[in-house]
């Protein structure tokens, strides 16, 4: 049965062929770790699960805050693809992946304050410190990799090259968990195995990454951009794009680790409540980044052909289909409190009561889903400027006063309410923001210019001007006619 779509709405098999392969792809990653995990739980000495545990955290942690690689790569590689650019496509992916090779090697280098620092914050014990030390110092040798895929995922998905993306992480993961076997059981090397099977994994994901790179390119087109990578305007626009989204990341890093950290000082048992909730949120944001990415690559793409007309369209079913999906995971655990949260445990003194949080853990689903779609809107927009102010506004008048009174008060409750004012505010301000990106006509680098849509006469904003300046550099290109207008 084929479907017909009105013409403003046929990127809908696009849209979801998208998502899905994001989906797929995001999901495979905790599935992985979970199987390591059930390895290591079953060795004799717990201290190799613990360790590993903690120091696979402290990794996450730093990778999370460096996904403006991937982040920052879809959305403009997207808008190339959209111009018919060749050259501004095999430039974001070759300036990207400079940036990601240099930021790896530093981590590499930085290897041993990096744990040492991460532990001591931990205090934990010397066996646990031990065996945690042993999974990082192997599996951080696989910086560069984890970056370079980073990239090479984003410049990928910016074409819509879905199947390579799911490639990727069924080689990748399903390597990982073979290794697993073989190291930890087999070989018996404990933590270090772990370590040695998540650094092999990504190097092999990175070397058949880097086979259909090959394939796409040609030497030849390497050699004639070469120059063009080192532009300083284009490097410090792609910086200051990075930038921005990385500001934004590590607010959503600060953010989750405060409400963590809270819980934890109103006891073991709102602790434990509360990490199971959050284990919801995560499986959730899986889902909903994977609508965001492909969000992001369709608003690029439109972007780069100038066509604005689908814009309103591509926002309003990427919003729609985040709402579902945050309703869904909601909707379950409200109307199936013990059977959901029994899966995770059989401590019934965690799930007796936990049903007093949902309603709570509902309203996150809902804003946070709502503001990970948009926040793939704007990424396909590149504007990482407004990703950094929507979040830093959303901390600072959102979540810091009410998490203060949830200290004061000791209160989870208020707890909640902070982390749901959070998501609020920055998905009403995404919103607020929305319909100035849905202009008629757009410059030659498809920047929606408002102004000029009300009047041609009108002189661009210094906001306007700078954007169109930076899109361009990150582009590899020039705009000689940008103040023509």
């Amino acid at each position: 049965m084929n479907l017909t779509f009105p013409s403003q709405y046929d990127f809908i098999p696009r849209y979801f062929r998208l998502a899905l392969a994001n989906v797929l792809s995001s999901i495979m990653i905790p599935l992985a770790n979970l199987v390591s995990a059930i390895f290591l739980g079953h060795l004799e000495e717990i201290h190799h699960f613990a360790g590993v545990t903690l120091a696979g955290n402290l990794l996450n942690f730093l990778y999370i805050i460096l996904l403006f690689l991937r982040m920052g790569t879809t959305g403009v590689t997207a808008q190339a693809v959209g111009r018919n650019d060749r050259e501004g496509v095999l430039l974001v992916g070759l300036r990207n992946g400079l940036i990601a090779l240099v930021l790896g090697i530093a981590i590499v280098l930085l290897q041993y304050p990096l744990g040492e620092l991460g532990f001591a914050l931990l205090n934990v014990t010397p066996e646990i410190k031990f065996s945690g030390l042993a999974y990082f110092n192997t599996q951080i040798w696989a910086a560069p990799a984890v970056l370079l895929n980073f990239v090479l995922i984003g410049w990928f998905l910016g074409q819509e090259k879905n199947g390579l993306v799911v490639l990727f992480s069924v080689v990748g993961n399903g390597v990982k968990i073979a290794l697993d076997y073989l190291f930890i059981i087999h070989l018996g090397w404990e933590s270090t195995g772990a370590g040695v099977s998540s650094a092999t994994s990504q190097y092999l994901s990175l070397v058949v990454g880097l086979i259909f790179f090959c394939r796409e390119i040609q030497w030849q087109e390497v050699r004639a951009v070469a120059v063009k990578i080192w532009d300083i305007s284009a490097i410090k626009s792609n910086l200051t794009l990075n930038g921005n989204i990385f500001i934004s990341n590590l607010v959503l890093l600060f953010i989750s680790l405060t409400f963590n950290y809270q819980g934890t000082q109103m006891g073991t048992l709102i602790y434990a409540q509360n990490a199971l909730l959050w284990q919801i949120v995560s499986l959730n944001t899986y889902f909903v980044d994977g609508l965001g990415f492909g969000t992001e690559t369709l608003v690029g793409n439109f972007k780069g052909k100038g066509n604005s007309q689908q814009l309103a369209p591509l926002a309003g079913v990427s919003v729609l289909t985040a709402l579902v999906v945050g309703l869904f995971f909601g909707g379950v655990c409200l109307l199936f409190p013990d059977t959901v949260f029994r899966l995770f445990t059989n401590h019934t003194e965690v799930t007796s009561n936990i049903d007093t949080f949902v309603p709570w853990l509902l309203l996150v689903l809902v804003l946070s889903s709502i503001g990970f779609a948009l926040e793939g809107y704007f990424l396909g927009l590149a504007q990482g400027h407004t990703l950094r102010n929507v979040s830093l506004v959303a901390l600072a008048v959102g979540f810091a006063p009410t998490d203060f009174e949830a200290i004061k008060f000791s209160s989870n409750h208020i707890l909640w309410l902070s982390l749901c004012l959070f998501y609020a505010i920055r998905m009403l301000m995404f919103v607020i923001k929305l319909p100035s990106t849905f202009g008629n006509e757009l410059d030659d680098s498809g920047v929606s210019l408002p102004a000029l849509k009300a009047n041609r006469s009108l002189p661009l904003t210094f906001e306007e001007t700078r954007e169109q300046i930076m899109v361009k550099n990150l582009q590899g290109g020039q705009d000689d006619n940008l103040f023509n207008n």
